[in-house]
């Protein structure tokens, strides 16, 4: 996963979009993921367990859980991977730009 995430961040780096990480594995895991595997998003730690207060509020259950949301912070899209995600995120940021084009058009 961590290198699509890679390509995905890097390819929508001029692009009103940010991947966000929340994590529930162990601090020193994590920690040697972000540098082994060159991650370069911002990561949240949700207490080291799969019960932490993000996990539990967001009713996730299973790992990895993907939420795509809107500009608006509203989930469009959920558990999403590889080639769907990429479509998900261009399709919403299309969705954006029509909509500021219409609105700079008013």
């Amino acid at each position: 996963m961590y290198p699509h995430e890679r390509s995905l961040v890097e390819r929508l780096k001029d692009e009103p979009f940010v991947l966000l990480g929340i994590n529930s594995d162990p601090k020193d895991r994590i920690l040697k993921a972000i540098k082994e595997q060159n991650l370069s998003w911002p990561m949240f730690w949700d207490g080291g367990n799969t019960r932490g207060p993000i996990a539990t509020k967001w009713g996730v259950y299973s790992w990895p859980t993907i939420f795509v949301l809107d500009g608006e912070g509203r989930v469009r899209y959920t558990n999403v991977r590889g080639e769907k995600m990429d479509e998900a995120v261009d399709a919403l940021l299309a969705e954006m730009k029509e909509k500021n084009q219409a609105g700079d058009r008013n």
